[in-house]
Formats: structure tokens, C-alpha cells, sequence
């Protein structure tokens, strides 16, 4: 007898960890690739206090992200490497506008496993840059203004030692792994480097401001798990670990949009 009430005890408790995985409500977040390893700290850690919520992130180019949402993908909160992705869904009414905030600052600077480069006046003696591909990467972006600026991008281009990555790790992996002379990358991931080291940091003067504009979309806006998980994101936990990764915090804004309202 004992054989079988511990039998159906067995039976019983797989069924509740089954409803409970099957019930448990999933939120979709698509997230730049740079914001990878932070992203995932703050997952495991909002989830140990919320186990009945699946969070589901998405990582990728700001870009590409873009237009998965835009195509229909599912996705509750967008994290943006560059705020003129983030204007663009707000353009198409994707996003819900209150709920825009700017959520970190980067910076960008350039890493080799070389020692002589020291400035971008130098980058004409390398061979092969690694750069994420500007049209779809904003480290790419941030690298091709300064270059712009700095009088020597479409030189570069035209002796093709310009490698376009499909986004900014790719192009760190490159200069990593010495495939590449050097390439241009956010300061926090340069810090994930093994090998490549950082030589000079691009003067901000050169672009526009590294800045990570976050947002409920029209969908996430509503869904209440949605809404708590965004808020967390600017909560004092949720911030030390953006900083433990290198990324500068913004000041704090005004509260998110609550299920339901409209401003």
C-alpha cells in the first residue's frame, strides 16, 4: 500500500510542477547585444523572486531588433543601444511614449592586441578595422560619425579596411582573437576582452551621446508582469548590476505608465 500512496504522490507532484511551468506567465524583452551579460545577471536574480514569471530575452543588434518588432515579434519591453531605433517604433506606434526613459550611458573606445595605435589619426597603418555595420549596429554608428568627423572614414572605407560585424561583440571577437588589427567597441565590452586591451578612448565630442533608451511597447504597457519587470530595471539592485558591467546609470525620471493609463 505504501508502494502506491508514494506512487501517487509522485504522479501528483509532477502535475503541479507541470501546471506551474505551463502557467507561468512569459515576457518577451528584446535587448541590444551589448547589455547581454548584465541583462541575464538581472533575469536570474528577478526571477529568484518571481519564479512564476518567465522572462524571455532577445539579443541582438538595436537594429535588427527593430525590425523584428516593427515585422510583429512578440516583445513587451525594448532596450535600445541608440535612441533613433526607439523613435522610429515610436513613430510607427509600437511604443508607448510615456514609458520611454533613457536607462544607461556608454562610452566608446577602440581595443587591439597591438601597442602602438594610439589615436584615430593612426588607424590608416592597420590593415583591417572591425566596426559593427552602421546601418543596423549603433556602436557602428558611434564608430562611423567620430570617423566622419575626424576626416577619415571614407578613406578608410575606400581601402577597405573596414570590416562591418553584424554586431559589437563580433567585432570585439575579431580584434580578440587577433583576426582583426583592432575595433571600435562600447567600454563595457572591452572589459569582456582576453587578449585585446583598450588604447584610447573616441572622444565624445565626435558623436552623439552613448545613450540606452528603454520602453514598454503598446502590448507590454498593458501587462501588468510587463510593467513590474520594467520598473525593476531602474530599481537600486537592478542598477548595481548595470554598474558591476561598466555602464553609467542615468538619473532617475519620472514613474512608468501603470496598466491601463493613458497620458
Amino acid at each position: 500500500m505504501s508502494k502506491i500512496i508514494y506512487l501517487y504522490l509522485q504522479i501528483l507532484l509532477l502535475l503541479i510542477i507541470s501546471t506551474t511551468t505551463a502557467s507561468a506567465e512569459k515576457i518577451h524583452i528584446s535587448v541590444a547585444g551589448s547589455l547581454t551579460n548584465a541583462v541575464k545577471e538581472i533575469i536570474r536574480n528577478y526571477q529568484q523572486l518571481h519564479p512564476t514569471i518567465k522572462l524571455l530575452p532577445n539579443f541582438a543588434s538595436s537594429g535588427t531588433l527593430t525590425k523584428q518588432i516593427s515585422a510583429g515579434a512578440p516583445a513587451a519591453i525594448y532596450i535600445s543601444a541608440n535612441p533613433k531605433w526607439m523613435d522610429y517604433l515610436q513613430q510607427q506606434g509600437l511604443i508607448a511614449p510615456a514609458s520611454k526613459k533613457i536607462l544607461l550611458h556608454n562610452s566608446m573606445v577602440f581595443v587591439s592586441i597591438a601597442e602602438e595605435i594610439k589615436s584615430l589619426a593612426d588607424l590608416s597603418e592597420l590593415k583591417q578595422i572591425a566596426i559593427g555595420n552602421p546601418k543596423s549596429v549603433p556602436a557602428g554608428s558611434y564608430a562611423a560619425q567620430a570617423l566622419k568627423s575626424n576626416g577619415n572614414y571614407q578613406q578608410l572605407l575606400a581601402a577597405k579596411k573596414l570590416v562591418m560585424t553584424k554586431d559589437v561583440r563580433q567585432a570585439l571577437l575579431y580584434a580578440d582573437r587577433g583576426e582583426a588589427d583592432g575595433a571600435f567597441v562600447y567600454r563595457t565590452d572591452a572589459l569582456l576582452a582576453t587578449k585585446a586591451k583598450v588604447l584610447f578612448t573616441v572622444p565624445q565630442h565626435l558623436h552623439p551621446a552613448v545613450t540606452y533608451p528603454a520602453a514598454l511597447t503598446i502590448n507590454g504597457a498593458t501587462n501588468v508582469q510587463a510593467v513590474k519587470f520594467y520598473t525593476y530595471l531602474r530599481s537600486t539592485a537592478a542598477q548595481q548590476v548595470f554598474r558591476n558591467y561598466g555602464f553609467s546609470v542615468a538619473e532617475k525620471q519620472s514613474s512608468v505608465l501603470t496598466p491601463g493609463e493613458k497620458r
